[in-house]
């Protein structure tokens, strides 16, 4: 009498468990991804183009609310253009050849804008205006 064995190994393999998973994942990164709130402000540059590649070791932002300007240095605020160069030179002290980017709303004026050279003159920071490209 031959004895037959029931337990057959089945070599095939189902990846359908494998893709639900990838879907799972790719939902849950989209999902994330969108709901991470970056650490900026939103200023509306003005256009140029003419752009430099120069990396800056700090930046200062200036943003105008309709009744005043606020001042920021590395995203942290200022205060006043005062307040401003106190943390630039805080911030640049052990530096040899500074680089500081200006990021200014489209609505700052030029006076603003020369306040913020003239701090850069008088320290001897390279100074650079962040623009949009055209």
């Amino acid at each position: 009498m031959a004895i037959k064995y029931g337990s057959k190994v089945d070599k095939s393999f189902s990846s359908a468990s494998m893709t639900d998973l990838m879907f799972l994942l790719l939902l849950f990164l989209l999902i994330a991804t969108t709901l991470i709130n970056p650490n900026a402000l939103k200023l509306m540059l003005p256009k140029s183009s003419n752009q430099l590649k120069d990396k800056a070791i700090t930046t200062v932002s200036v943003q105008d609310t309709g009744n005043g300007y606020r001042f920021y240095v590395e995203l942290q605020e200022a205060g006043s253009v005062e307040g401003v160069e106190q943390a630039l030179r805080a911030r640049l002290a052990d530096q040899t050849e500074p680089t500081v980017s200006l990021h200014l709303d489209k609505t700052v004026d030029v006076d603003c804008l020369t306040k913020l050279m003239n701090i850069g003159k008088r320290n001897d920071y390279k100074m650079i205006l962040a623009t949009s490209p055209e």
